[in-house]
């Protein structure tokens, strides 16, 4: 079958090893120095290593490759303990795969292992405590005895895969009445995905860049008013986005054809976001352009550090 699986470039890979943790699954092992795909059957495709591999050399590609087999993979994971189950089932709910992941929750309950308390999927039929952030099962579903299936947050809610995890922000009060001109526009060009722009655009010359986060704008209520006022924006996802590599050669063109006076990079906190900064270090490297880089980190909640 064809379908959605990882793919290590062995050119880029130096082995450091920092995408094995990020593979619950255990699809992934370091062997000659090099980190390998050793079972199509272990690898859901999803990408939860892409962000820590600090060489880019991790992708997610479309390809023949055997059905991903939830059973095998949780025959690992329960050897691994109960860290690493929690992340596996946040990791598929966060996601999305609600069928991968009920497979995962049946399986603990027939081989009589307790469901450690984690971030649940938050789907019809449950309700979602405002106080606590847990997810509780009706009364008519009650789960068998001596599993637990009222997760409560923990002190990072995001494991698995961060970026993904669904999540309410609880905002006090009520509506807000903006100051005049709060919502004032900054921005100065179209278009400004990096998939569109064109390296030539003449606003590039003598520009102040913004490189973002696609989700950058959504979450800082700040964004026109603090970053963007004065600057060419430029925004992109390293995680969803398929052509990193272009990417980088363009932005490499842009900073290569034109005199670029600054460039602020802002992202959010979650691992595969920061590869934002990665792409901008790439392209100046390949452009052998110097240029001061400043950075920012949105946080999950809007906040900015």
């Amino acid at each position: 079958m064809k379908r959605k699986i990882i793919s290590i470039d062995e050119k880029k890979c130096t082995g450091c090893g920092q995408c094995i943790p990020d593979c619950p699954e255990g699809a992934l092992q370091l062997i000659d120095g090099k980190a390998r795909l050793v079972s199509d059957l272990f690898c859901d495709g999803l990408g939860a290593c892409i962000g820590t591999c600090p060489e880019g050399a991790i992708s997610v590609v479309e390809r023949e490759a055997a059905p991903y087999d939830e059973r095998a993979v949780m025959e690992i994971i329960v050897k691994q303990g109960v860290p690493v189950i929690k992340a596996h089932l946040e990791h598929l709910a966060g996601h999305g795969q609600m069928a991968l992941y009920d497979q995962a929750v049946g399986y603990l309950i027939e081989k009589g292992i307790p469901v450690p308390d984690h971030t649940a999927p938050d789907r019809a039929g449950r309700k979602k405590s405002a106080q606590q952030g847990a997810i509780q099962q009706p009364v008519s579903a009650a789960p068998p005895s001596g599993v637990c299936h009222t997760p409560q947050h923990a002190a990072h809610p995001f494991a698995g895969c961060p970026g993904s995890a669904a999540r309410s922000i609880p905002r006090a009060g009520g509506p807000r009445q903006p100051a005049h001109g709060a919502t004032d526009s900054e921005l100065r060009q179209w278009p400004i995905q990096l998939s569109l722009l064109n390296p030539a655009a003449p606003y590039f010359e003598n520009a102040d860049l913004l490189i973002a986060a696609d989700c950058v704008p959504f979450a800082y209520a700040g964004f026109h008013a603090e970053l963007l006022k004065g600057r060419i924006v430029i925004i992109f996802c390293p995680k969803l986005d398929p052509d990193i590599e272009g990417y980088i050669e363009k932005l490499a063109q842009i900073f290569s054809t034109h005199t670029i006076k600054s460039i602020t990079v802002v992202h959010m906190e979650v691992p595969c976001c920061s590869g934002v900064r990665y792409v901008v270090d790439k392209a100046l490297e390949k452009a052998g352009k110097t240029i001061k880089v400043a950075e920012k980190t949105i946080t999950i909640d809007g906040g900015m550090v």
